[in-house]
């Protein structure tokens, strides 16, 4: 019998870092931390930050007799086919030497953070038995990922999960004005602060937005209603596209409680074609916000 693997996950976001170990193959998680990413200050700082966890989970491993195989980053970035960054809109690592440095620790594997997350669901979520699936996760950011034969679908490119960053470029019969919005300028966290603050509100985080709607401030319902209803548009046309056996939903904003989940769905099932599929299951992932690094570690698993 193999010896349990330990590894080391990061998740590399636009709002936090959070990182764990995991024991492999039994799932094991432990050591997890966050702190937030303020990439701002630049790809430098981001990975001075990433190094320092990285070390002190490497220190602790040692500590308990054991040894780092490998580590996984899931990062909000677009990554190829063979693992290397192909975007910097937010982590700007393509000019770092990120797998030089952080391989001095132990072998390093990129991976898209949607990607990573929606392989956690696969193997130890809500995706396990349901084949194919597809992964939606809204937070600071919105992005989507189709799970077949338990592995993340790539394209040809790697450039999968863009689903939110285009223009919607809706144009009013009425006056004629074209809304040339992406979907994550409507509905994702950030999205919705904006979007109550310039009706009057007062947010700096979308949970206060929902938490708002929630008790009633009509501006905040009005921004939670149209927020859940295009992504929801958008995630049925995804179905219709590609058949899913299940909608699997995380990221910080898409596991809230109350009305964005509970506009969500409904909107969702009205956007999917086909009647009888309108009851296909749409799930909360139940990794949780662990889960991107949770399957970045798991891409990290070495291959024999």
């Amino acid at each position: 019998m193999k010896e349990p693997l330990t590894l080391i996950g990061i998740d590399v976001g636009g709002t936090k870092i959070a990182a764990g170990t995991l024991t492999w193959p039994a799932g094991v998680r432990s050591g997890a931390r966050v702190i937030p990413t303020l990439a701002h200050r630049g790809g430098r700082a981001v990975l001075d930050d990433v190094l320092g966890l990285t070390r002190a989970l490497a220190t602790e491993t040692a500590q308990a007799g054991r040894r780092v195989a490998a580590i996984g980053i899931g990062i909000c970035e677009l990554v190829d086919r063979e693992g290397r960054l192909a975007s910097d809109n937010c982590i700007r690592w393509r000019d770092l030497p990120v797998l030089g440095e952080l391989g001095g620790i132990a072998p390093v594997v990129l991976e898209a953070d949607v990607r990573a997350a929606a392989l956690a669901e696969s193997r130890f979520g809500a995706g396990e038995g349901r084949d194919p699936f597809l992964y939606v996760t809204v937070g600071t950011g919105i992005s989507c990922c189709l799970v077949n034969g338990g592995r993340p679908f790539l394209g040809a490119h790697g450039a999968t999960g863009t689903m939110a960053s285009s223009p919607v470029d809706a144009e009013c019969p009425a006056c004629g004005h074209v809304d040339r919005r992406t979907l994550e300028e409507i509905a994702s966290g950030p999205a919705l602060v904006a979007r109550y603050v310039a009706a009057g509100g007062t947010a700096t985080r979308g949970h206060e937005v929902v938490a708002a709607a929630h008790s009633g401030d009509l501006r905040a319902v009005e921004v939670i209603r149209t927020a859940a209803t295009a992504l929801g548009v958008q995630v049925g046309l995804l179905v219709n596209v590609l058949d899913p056996a299940a909608v699997i939903v995380g990221g910080g904003l898409g596991l809230s409680e109350g009305p964005y989940w509970e506009k969500l769905v409904p909107a969702i099932r009205r956007g999917i074609w086909a009647e009888q599929y309108r009851g296909l299951p749409i799930l909360r992932a139940s990794v949780g916000t662990d889960a991107c690094w949770v399957g970045a570690a798991l891409a990290a698993v070495p291959r024999a």
